[in-house]
């Protein structure tokens, strides 16, 4: 069910305690952790302590909860004096989404060029 902790699910576990991870930032509602694989000097992932397959889902369920995960996102770049940063949600495999579980990446402290990918 949408919103209910899942048993197989990774960021699911990070919530819970079960897996350890760098937490950077935490509220009532979301953790910002470092990702393990990061791809710009500063690499934070943003991620509701609700489960939700991608931000589309979480977006028409709870939008209070989507701006909750962006607001946060900008408080992880002001933490990390990012001057620019940049806030990708992948959503689908075909865009790189390896964990079945809403996140964002705040990415910075590097040029990110533009397109991506």
């Amino acid at each position: 069910m949408a919103g209910e902790p899942q048993e197989d699910c990774l960021f699911c576990k990070i919530v819970a305690g079960t897996i350890p991870a760098t937490i950077v930032r935490q509220t009532e509602t979301t953790i910002a952790f470092r990702d393990i694989n990061p791809q710009a000097p500063t690499h934070v992932l943003i991620i509701p302590k609700a489960h939700y397959e991608n931000v589309a889902a979480l977006a028409a369920a709870d939008p209070g909860l989507t701006a909750d995960v962006v607001r946060e996102a900008q408080a992880v770049a002001d933490e990390e004096k990012l001057d620019s940063h940049r806030l990708v949600f992948n959503t689908g495999s075909g865009a790189g989404q390896t964990v079945w579980h809403v996140h964002g990446h705040v990415l910075g402290g590097r040029g990110l060029e533009w397109p991506p990918g």
